[in-house]
C-alpha cells in the first residue's frame, strides 16, 4: 500500500469519535445479520446494520456528524457501506487493516 494511502487512514483515525465509530464497526464485523433484499432474497451481510441508528444510540453527536465521519471512513478506505432500503451496511475493509498491521511490523 502508497504511503499516501496509510497517511489518509491515520488522519481518518486521529479523530477521537471517528475511531470510536471504526472500533464499532470493526469489533461487530464478525456478527452475521439476515437481511431481505427488495427482491425478496435473503443474504448474510458481515458488518454493522443500521450504522446510523446503532451509532446514534452509542454516541451524543447528531446524525450529520455521523455521516460525515463514516464518509471520511470510507474515503481513507477503512470501510465499505452500502443501503438496502432504509438500512445502512458498513463493513470493514480487511485489506486496510491488513495495510496497518504490516506498517507497524
Amino acid at each position: 500500500m502508497k504511503q499516501s494511502n496509510l497517511v489518509k487512514i491515520f488522519k481518518a483515525l486521529s479523530n477521537e469519535q471517528r475511531l470510536e465509530l471504526f472500533m464499532m464497526i470493526y469489533n461487530n464485523k464478525s456478527k452475521e445479520v439476515q437481511i431481505d433484499e427488495p427482491k425478496g432474497h435473503k443474504s448474510c451481510c458481515a458488518g454493522m446494520e443500521k450504522a446510523f441508528t446503532m451509532a446514534c444510540s452509542c454516541f451524543n453527536i447528531s446524525r450529520s456528524t455521523i455521516s460525515h465521519h463514516i464518509k471520511e471512513l470510507q474515503n481513507a478506505g477503512l470501510i465499505s457501506c452500502r443501503r438496502i432500503g432504509q438500512s445502512f451496511y458498513c463493513e470493514v475493509n480487511n485489506d486496510a487493516i491488513e495495510a496497518i498491521q504490516n506498517f507497524l511490523k
